[in-house]
């Protein structure tokens, strides 16, 4: 090139990739989450009752009346955690490096895991409080928009829209419960149900879009 020295090229040819690399990789994210994903599947594990039950011989009364609320607890932080386990697993799997924007909206939906087993543990002790289920619908909406947001962000590049159908339909899900668990909060634990639902549904639907495709 005439009138540009070699020197400048090269470095503008060195700079140029570079604005494109990414700013953290994704396998360092996948080693933190999966730590904090395991820790929230399991954690309400040992807050199960460690004392003998009030019975010299205890029944299968006595012990689903100590035991229930806990295993409850458990088997819902267990679902949760493990349904946007498997939403990130698959986003990180999709975008192999992210930048600052990603990094920062990756951590704050750790923290909102690592509180799963907080709001899940209140809600087994009390599942009939209308607050305790509208605090719960809450922070389950709270996941699942940072979930979209994070698939969003980790999608406009390539504009595969069609993945997004899954993260979007429980975040829809999940914000109509928040608005409704503090009305009516029977209603709420009926629609959080269509949540793990929508996950398959949405894979179903996405498999035949491929194969129509193709």
């Amino acid at each position: 090139m005439r009138g540009v020295p070699r020197s400048t090229t090269n470095l503008e040819n060195r700079a140029a990739p570079m604005s494109n690399e990414p700013f953290f990789e994704t396998r360092r994210l996948e080693a933190l989450s999966n730590t904090v994903f395991g820790v929230a599947m399991t954690l309400l594990a040992y807050d199960f009752p460690k004392e003998k039950l009030a019975n010299a011989a205890p029944d299968w009364k006595s012990i689903a009346r100590e035991y229930a609320p806990h295993l409850t607890a458990l088997l819902l932080s267990f679902l949760v955690a493990g349904l946007f386990w498997f939403s990130h697993q698959r986003r990180l799997a999709y975008a192999p490096g992210v930048g600052r924007g990603e990094v920062l909206g990756n951590l704050l939906l750790l923290l909102s895991i690592i509180l799963l087993p907080v709001t899940t543990g209140l809600y087994g002790a009390y599942p009939e409080a209308a607050d305790v289920v509208a605090l719960y619908g809450f922070h389950l909406a709270a996941i699942a928009l940072i979930n979209l947001a994070l698939w969003w962000m980790a999608l406009a590049a390539r504009r595969d829209w069609h993945l997004i159908g899954g993260p979007a339909s429980v975040a829809v899900i999940f914000f109509l419960a928040a608005a409704t668990a503090p009305f009516a909060p029977h209603a709420a634990r009926t629609i959080w149900t269509f949540g793990f639902i929508a996950p398959a549904v949405a894979a179903l639907v996405e498999r035949r879009a491929r194969g129509r495709g193709a």
